[in-house]
């Protein structure tokens, strides 16, 4: 499902506090980086550090620290698949039990920046990227036949869209207006006829800031794709909602004539994918305690 990206909530959250506290970690990880010149970044499930040429995750919650093995393991899987582009590559995990050090996971930094809404002003600009976000989900199609991958990313649970709406209706409804809740109702029907379908790999968060540009020639170049906490064998249609929410109608169109999948039903998956996400932040965010995403999330209920 989709969820906020570990880089896109909060930019530069208390980079004081935590280049004070894990100052010793911090040194000893990235050697090359002077602490105080680190950026640092929050967001739902990690703190991310950004060196020159490495990224520590440092977990926010036991629950999270909990997932850092499966984490590293999954990247493990993809840094060894050849998709045309850049994933994190696990370099060191530490802080197990029974040591003093927090749990942190070091990764290898994707160069890159995420594009620019404007830049698709540009209909060559618009043709390139599309043909682009073609080819990275053509290769997540082909890697989820691949047997070692199968066997490290976890299956999407069966009938998963329906405990969303269950949870939903009991933890969100109560905060919402009467017509915000026949809204969300309909958007919770509209799941009620997707397939569980397990048979590509499937990002989770496919949104813009979690995709990664270079520039060369005036075009963008595709370097790499960040944040795969969520990856799953899963519906394409869920990358393919996250990329329609992140650029519009007119990129997802263009991606999915390039890919032959145009097909209503695939249409429709989308569609009632991308309906939900509003209510994806916020149910994520009451759980969380996060108070502004919350708001943020529901605003269109109240």
């Amino acid at each position: 499902m989709h969820i906020a990206s570990d880089l896109s909530k909060d930019p530069q959250v208390a980079p004081v506090s935590i280049r004070t506290t894990h100052r010793a970690l911090l040194s000893r990880l990235l050697p090359d980086d002077k602490p105080n010149d680190l950026a640092v970044r929050q967001g739902q499930f990690h703190i991310v550090v950004i060196g020159t040429d490495r990224v520590v995750c440092l977990p926010r919650t036991r629950a999270a620290a909990a997932r850092l093995p499966q984490r590293a393991a999954a990247l493990h899987a993809l840094a060894g698949l050849d998709l045309g582009f850049r994933t994190p590559e696990p370099l060191l995990q530490g802080g197990a039990h029974g040591t003093d050090e927090p749990p942190f996971l070091v990764l290898s930094r994707i160069p890159g920046e995420p594009l620019e809404t404007d830049a698709l002003n540009d209909a060559q600009v618009v043709d390139t990227v599309a043909a682009q976000y073609a080819t990275l989900l053509s290769g997540l199609a082909r890697a989820g036949t691949d047997e070692t991958v199968r066997s490290v990313l976890p299956q999407a649970p069966e009938g998963q869209w329906r405990r969303f709406a269950e949870n939903v209706r009991a933890e969100l409804f109560p905060l919402m207006s009467d017509s915000g809740r026949l809204r969300a109702e309909r958007e919770l029907t509209a799941l009620d006829g997707l397939p569980h379908l397990t048979r590509a790999v499937v990002h989770g968060d496919l949104g813009a800031e979690n995709v990664l540009w270079e520039w060369a020639h005036g075009l963008p170049h595709l370097s790499g794709v960040i944040d795969w906490d969520d990856v799953t064998l899963s519906d394409p249609a869920e990358d393919l909602a996250a990329i329609g929410a992140s650029y519009g109608p007119e990129l997802l169109e263009r991606v999915l004539a390039l890919g032959s999948w145009s097909n209503h039903r695939l249409l429709t998956r989308i569609a009632a994918i991308r309906g939900t996400f509003a209510l994806q932040q916020a149910l994520y965010a009451i759980r969380d305690g996060d108070e502004e995403e919350l708001a943020d999330g529901l605003a269109y209920y109240r």
